[in-house]
């Protein structure tokens, strides 16, 4: 009996430990308690792309480019430094700099019901290039929340963000692992736009973790 009184203590205290910093308490377990996304807003110009453009699109044939950039409106490196935002309700499961052409990369997972057959689905956002990672791996973030600033990959190219949304969330880092096909990516402007709001649902959903292969040393939730 003591013993058991003990473990749940133990247990008790973590949970309100990794609550105060933002972490799950599900973090490091195989699954992470997700509230289901009420929308998906746009990751720069909160919350609807305000003053920047997009450079270039998803092509996923030769040249492949397997998400969007997005730059501000005055162009070169005027939007070094600036916020990106979580564009719904989830949680980091990758945030390292990983060097060579990525630089700086958060990957996010999100919940959300799908209102064409109400099944509940998962998707993974990539933002890449970034100039500062605000955030940690399994760590729970809001619609809107500032996970951190816009990069040029250490002087690689000129200020932007890369921006990918994933519909199978295996992929991680590895991006040859899967088909270059509309089954693995999205296209992130008709994804936002498509799931722009969706209804508040009050009831959480276990999201999977550990989903990623290892790349280059770095693993991810």
């Amino acid at each position: 009996m003591t013993r058991d009184i003990s473990h749940f203590f133990r247990s008790t205290v973590l949970g309100l430990v990794l609550g105060l910093v933002g972490l799950s308490p599900w973090a490091f377990s195989q699954g992470v308690k997700l509230n289901l996304a009420d929308g998906f807003d746009f990751p720069v110009g909160k919350p609807n792309a305000d003053n920047y453009f997009k450079a270039r699109g998803l092509r996923l044939h030769s040249p492949q480019h397997f998400g969007e950039d997005w730059n501000g409106r005055g162009g070169g490196d005027t939007d070094m430094g600036d916020p990106v935002y979580a564009v719904a309700d989830g949680v980091v499961t990758f945030a390292h700099n990983v060097h060579v052409g990525w630089g700086n990369v958060i990957l996010t997972r999100h919940a959300y019901r799908d209102p064409a057959n109400g099944q509940v689905k998962f998707c993974d956002t990539l933002n890449g290039h970034l100039s500062e990672i605000m955030v940690k791996e399994g760590q729970l973030v809001k619609r809107g929340q500032q996970i951190g600033t816009i990069g040029n990959n250490f002087g690689m190219y000129p200020a932007h963000l890369h921006f990918e949304i994933r519909l199978n969330i295996n992929i991680g880092m590895q991006r040859n692992s899967v088909p270059s096909d509309m089954v693995n990516w999205a296209d992130p402007t008709q994804f936002i736009n498509k799931y722009r709001k969706l209804n508040r649902e009050w009831k959480a959903v276990i999201a999977p973790t550990g989903t990623y292969q290892e790349y280059e040393g770095f693993k991810g939730l």
